[in-house]
Order: C-alpha cells, then structure tokens, then sequence
C-alpha cells in the first residue's frame, strides 16, 4: 500500500490542455489515484502528441480510461466512479458540465463529500462566461503583458503559460482546502479558478501599485519595475544578472565593481535616485562588467554579499549543479519511449516524498480494469467497446 501522502484519495480527472492537468498532476504526484478519463479517440492533440514532452510531462502517474460521456452508458459509468472519489476536476467550458449532468450539484447528490474542481478562462458566471479561454487572452486581460517586455516596443507575452499554470496550482490548492475542511464539516464543495483571476493575483505587488498607489506600472524590460540596479548587465563573455536592492546591497555593489564612489554621488544616493536615473546608473556599472567574465563577476558579487547570477539556457539549468542537487526532475520508463525525464515538484516536506511512479498512460490504458474493479465483467466491457461508450 502506498505511502505517499495523498495515497487515499481518488482523483477523477475531466481536464484537457494545460490550466486543468497541471492542476491534477500537483495531486498525482503526492500520490493521489488518478483516473484520466478521456473522449474514446483519446485526448492526444490537447497539449500536443500524445508521445511529446509536453504532454508526457503533464499526466504521468494517472490510470487512463476512455468514456463516451455524451451517451446514456457514459454517464453511468461515471457516475458510478464518482460513488467512491473524492475529487473531480474539469476545465470544460462552463456550460458543458451542466449539459453533460456532470456538474457539481449533480455529482454532490451522488456524493456529497465529493470536491469539484472547475477551472475556466474568466470564471463560472459574469458578462465574458462564454468566451473561450486561453493563456495569452488571460495575460493580455490580466496586465502581465503591458508590463512585460522593453519600454516603447508594445506588449510582450511572457515564455510560458503563466495563467494556465497559475489557475492549475490554484485550483490544486482549493481542492486541499476543501478537502481539509470537509474533515470537519463531512461535506465536500465546488472549487472554481479561472485563467483571469489568477493571472491578476500573480500581479501582486505590480497590481498593488494601481489599487493602493493609483499608479499604472509601465515596461521596464530587464530592470527591476521599482528597485535599482536590478538587470542584466553585458561580461566579457556574455551576460549576468544582478540585483542590488537597497541602499546596503548597492553599497557593496558599488565596492565589488571598483567604483566606491557610486555610492554617495548625489544622483544614485537613494532608492528613488536610483530608479529616476537608471539609465545612467546602468551604464556605469556596465561600463565596469564587460571587463571580466560572468563567472568571475558571480563569484565575486556572491562573495561579496550581492544577489548576481548566470543567464543560462535550458540545457544549462539542467547542467548547473545546484539544480542537479535540488532532484526537481525524474526519470520514469515509458513502454515506446524508454526512459523520460519530467520535470517534478519544487515542494520539498521533510517525511513525505512524491513520486513520478508511472509514464503518461496510452489512452484507453486501464480502462478493462477500471471498469471491472466497478463490478463489470468480461462480456460487458466488450458490449461497451461495441458501442464504443469506452
């Protein structure tokens, strides 16, 4: 029996893409029982090839079982895995579940401890709950691209889906909060995130400078929005990152390049100084940084007591031996792939592990034996292939 510390709960998971498996892998790899339930011709398509690293990344350690759940028989099935789950999690749009009599209310009169996850691009309801959602829509509504990128070059979407990602871990969390407070209450309840609101949470002290200080933020680039220097900076053999926030930090700073005198020269003597002038500000340490290499400016800054590190690229994060160290990634053997390396959990607890225990699950995979562990036998999985309700 598994240890880990989700092991007793079963995870009914409906989602496809991104927003929702990111969600629900949060839940299978601490342990969780997860059962995919996909269309009969597989989900393959909604978050790449089946066989790609993007969707091998996303749903490993789950069960696969395909089910038609626009028929009669469908339903059935599903209602009959929702008897003994605890979690069902889906980013349909928001009236599909209510056609489909999957939706929460439905399902809680099944099982009233169930918790039900739904993950949408603006939320459940309100003026935008038929527009389709998706990430850049999110990010672009959300404010992270008027922020992001070069003062004066437009909007800039960030590198990776970062609504779609944040919706998922929020809705993860919601689902233990839930899952927590029904030890107390004995019911469970409808957990909702959605791409929009998460995205503006991930604002935070950005979105806080409009609500509290009546400020817009504006594109900064590569320089810190508020606390100066804070950028990249151009070596001998490429580039760094450095961030002397504060007065002390910049002090040092100031010391480490060989300019002690930026420190009180009357334009870069205050944080607000510093913003106001960081053009010129950059210069001068720029000036100072292309003499050496990024390695030795990161050991010096670091020895020094100044926030500096590498630029890398992807094949250099992994390289790096402190990210070795850290385990974030691990290998799993997949039947057609062979060995897989995903990326896992930036959570560490100090008794409780997870685990990437199984590859991603051919579509279909486990589906004769789900549906047997439900009371099924041989001939009537076969007159529901007939019919292709699985």
């Amino acid at each position: 029996m598994s240890t880990l510390p989700l092991a007793r709960f079963k995870v009914l998971d409906l989602t496809r893409v991104r927003a929702g498996p990111t969600c629900v892998r949060q839940l299978a790899d601490w342990g969780a029982d997860v059962i995919k339930i996909e269309s009969p011709d597989g989900d393959a398509g909604l978050g790449g090839a089946r066989h790609g690293p993007d969707f091998q990344n996303l749903h490993r350690n789950k069960r696969s079982l395909t089910l038609d759940l626009k028929s009669a028989d469908g339903i059935a099935i599903m209602r009959g895995l929702v008897e003994g789950a605890d979690v069902v999690v889906e980013n349909y749009r928001p009236d599909v579940k209510f056609r489909l009599g999957i939706d929460y209310e439905s399902l809680a009169k099944i099982n009233k401890r169930i918790v039900y996850a739904s993950i949408s691009g603006f939320g459940q309801d309100g003026p935008y709950v038929t527009r389709p959602g998706f990430d850049q829509i999110a990010q672009g509504m959300g404010g992270l691209m008027s922020i992001t990128g070069e003062p004066g070059q437009g909007p800039m979407r960030v590198g990776i889906p970062v609504a779609d990602l944040t919706a998922g871990l929020f809705a993860a969390q919601g689902i233990l909060i839930a899952l927590l407070e029904r030890e107390v209450s004995g019911e469970g309840q409808w957990v909702q995130s959605s791409l929009l609101a998460a995205q503006i949470s991930m604002l935070d002290f950005q979105a806080a400078r409009w609500t509290i200080g009546r400020e817009v933020p504006g594109q900064a680039g590569n320089d810190h929005p508020t606390s100066i220097p804070t950028g990249v900076f151009a070596t001998a053999d490429g580039h760094i990152n450095i961030a002397a926030a504060g007065n002390e930090i910049y002090r040092r700073l100031c010391v480490a390049l060989g300019r002690p005198e930026l420190a009180d020269d009357a334009a870069f003597n205050t944080d607000k100084k510093r913003s106001a002038n960081r053009k010129a500000l950059n210069a001068a340490i720029a000036a100072v940084t292309v003499g050496r290499t990024s390695a030795e400016w990161i050991e010096l800054l670091n020895k020094a007591g100044v926030p500096g590190g590498p630029i890398y690229t992807m094949d250099q994060v992994f390289a790096d031996p402190q990210v070795q160290h850290l385990g974030i990634t691990r290998k799993v053997a997949h039947p057609a792939l062979g060995d897989v390396e995903v990326i896992g959990q930036p959570i560490a607890l100090s008794r409780s592990k997870w685990e990437v225990r199984t590859p991603t699950p051919e579509a279909g995979e486990h589906t004769d034996s789900i549906l047997a562990g439900l009371g099924y036998d041989a001939a009537a999985i076969a007159g529901l292939r007939a019919r292709k309700v699985v």
